[in-house]
C-alpha cells in the first residue's frame, strides 16, 4: 500500500458506509466508526528483524507468532539470504543497526550461527531471541567463541514466562523449567549480556512481578536490572481479541502517543515463506502470515508507512507499549 494524503483519507472518510463491529481492521484507511485509520509513519530503519523458521521445540499456549514442532509455514532462511539483507543495510544506511533474530527457536536453523557471525563481522549489534534449551546449549562452545570475538555486541533474550516453575510451564509445557534455567546459568556464568522476555499474563501488578523476577535474577546470578523495561521485557497478553479499539488518527493525543514510537516505525522483518523462492519484508515480528502487512522483496520498498489495521497493533504496540526491539521507547 502506497503512502496516502490526507484529502484522499478525508474523501474516503466521508463516502464510508458504517460499519458493523465485526468489520472491524479490514479497511485499510478508516475503522469501522469511519473515522481515519491511523498510520505508522516509517521514521528510519534501527532494527532488522529476521525470522529463522517457525520451527521449534516447543508448543507454548498462545505463542503470537504459533511455532511448534510441526509449524513449517516460516521455512529456516539460509545465511546466503540474510547476507543479501545485510549488504542492502549496508547500501542504504552505511551505519550499523540492531540485528534481531526471532523463530521459531532460532538455534535450530543449522545455519544459525554463521548468520550471527556475519551481523556481528559487519558491526552491527545482534539480539537473539531464545528458550535458552537443548538447541542453543549444543552449540555452546562456538557461542561464547563469538561473544569473546565481539564482546558487548551480542545479547540472548531468553524467553521466561513466569519467575516460578509451574507458571513458565503452564504455559510452555511440562519439563521445561528446568533446561531453561540451566542455559540462564550457563549464560550468566559466562559472562553474556542476557535478557528475559515474561508475560503479563498473571493477576499480578507490573510492580509484584519486577519484584519477583528482581529475586530471581539474584539467586542465578544475572546481571540483568528487573525495573529496566529492556532488561527484563514485560509482554501484554493478546490471546483475546474481542473488545480491543482500533487506533484512529485522533488517539494519538488521547493516549499521549507519539507515531514514530511505535516499532514499525523503525523496524521491519525479513521472512521466507513455505514454498517460496525467496525471502520477503513484512512489518514486524507479530504479523508474518497476513498478506496485508507485506512491503516488498528489498528493505528499500518497506520503508513506506503502514495502515494500524490489525488488533495486535492496537493491543501490543500502541495500547500496550509494547516493542520486540532492545531499544527504549
Amino acid at each position: 500500500m502506497n503512502p496516502l494524503d490526507s484529502s484522499t483519507v478525508a474523501k474516503r472518510t466521508v463516502l464510508a458506509e458504517p460499519y458493523s463491529p465485526k468489520k472491524k481492521f479490514v479497511d485499510p484507511l478508516v475503522t469501522a466508526k469511519g473515522e481515519p485509520r491511523a498510520f505508522a509513519p516509517f521514521v528510519r530503519l534501527q532494527t532488522l528483524w529476521f525470522n529463522t523458521g517457525t520451527l521449534c521445540n516447543l508448543t507454548c499456549h498462545n505463542c503470537y507468532i504459533e511455532s511448534s514442532p510441526k509449524n513449517d509455514r516460516l521455512v529456516y532462511l539460509t545465511r546466503g539470504e540474510v547476507r543479501q539483507f545485510l549488504a542492502e543495510v549496508s547500501q542504504l544506511l552505511g551505519a550499523p543497526i540492531e540485528i534481531g533474530f526471532t523463530g521459531g527457536e532460532p538455534f535450530m536453523n543449522p545455519d544459525f550461527l554463521g548468520m550471527i557471525e556475519d551481523s556481528l563481522s559487519a558491526g552491527h549489534r545482534v539480539l537473539v531471541l531464545t528458550n535458552a534449551m537443548k538447541p542453543m546449549q549444543r552449540v555452546k562452545g562456538a557461542l561464547l567463541a563469538l561473544n569473546e570475538r565481539f564482546p558487548g555486541k551480542l545479547t540472548l533474550r531468553v524467553s521466561l514466562d513466569h519467575y516460578e516453575s509451574a507458571g513458565h510451564e503452564k504455559i510452555r509445557g511440562p519439563n521445561c523449567w528446568r533446561p531453561a534455567i540451566e542455559g540462564l546459568r550457563w549464560l550468566a556464568a559466562s559472562s553474556f549480556d542476557v535478557s528475559i522476555a515474561a508475560r503479563m499474563a498473571w493477576d499480578e501488578t507490573e510492580t509484584e512481578t519486577r519484584a519477583e523476577f528482581r529475586a530471581l535474577f539474584e539467586q542465578l546470578g544475572l546481571r540483568a536490572s528487573a525495573d529496566d523495561p529492556t532488561e527484563l521485557v514485560l509482554f501484554p497478553e493478546m490471546d483475546a481479541q474481542e473488545g480491543v479499539p482500533e487506533i484512529s488518527e485522533g488517539c494519538w493525543s488521547v493516549l499521549g502517543v507519539t507515531p514514530s514510537d511505535v516499532m514499525c516505525a523503525s523496524s521491519r522483518m525479513v521472512i521466507k515463506r513455505k514454498g517460496a523462492s525467496a525471502p520477503t519484508v513484512v512489518s514486524c515480528t507479530l504479523l508474518p502470515y497476513s498478506q496485508a502487512f507485506e512491503m516488498g522483496m528489498t528493505l528499500a520498498e518497506s520503508m513506506r508507512p503502514i495502515s494500524l489495521k490489525h488488533a495486535y497493533c492496537a493491543r501490543f504496540c500502541v495500547l500496550g507499549g509494547a516493542s520486540c526491539t532492545s531499544r527504549k521507547r
